[in-house]
């Protein structure tokens, strides 16, 4: 029997701003229309992870129901020169509110961010014209 409740029980992890290159369209795909766009930087604000983003790439189909689905991968450089990976799969309500909602997953080496590679992560983003912000939650 389901658990009911009100919340999620979460913990900040951090603010992420990325900047993106104007998308290039394939349109009538066997998925859909396709928009891949380039990630050009970014920045990362954590309490305990402060970073660069490196690169990456977006890749959005535009559901026939007019939403998008989310695939973006992208590499994070840390303060202290960790690399981080980060992906992560979403849906983009293209409603009214038209907010990103993604479920990131981490991969790091450094002994420092290990504790990522067992994160389950939801982000809440907010777009705008070639970027979008992201506040990231780790779920408890």
């Amino acid at each position: 029997m389901p658990i009911e409740t009100t919340s999620l029980p979460v913990e900040f992890l951090f603010s992420m701003h990325l900047n993106l290159a104007s998308p290039i369209m394939m349109p009538n795909g066997p998925h859909g229309t396709r928009a891949f766009s380039q990630i050009l930087d970014g920045s990362v604000l954590g309490p305990h992870i402060v970073a660069t983003v490196m690169n990456g790439a977006d890749w959005v189909t535009v559901r026939e129901d007019g939403h998008c689905s989310l695939d973006v991968r992208l590499t994070m450089l840390t303060d202290d020169d960790a690399v981080i990976a980060m992906s992560y799969l979403g849906i983009l309500d293209t409603g009214k509110e038209r907010k990103p909602r993604t479920a990131p997953l981490f991969q790091a080496a450094a002994e420092k961010y290990r504790w990522l590679n067992n994160v389950q992560a939801v982000g809440i983003g907010t777009p705008g014209k070639n970027e979008v912000t992201y506040e990231v939650y780790r779920l408890l």
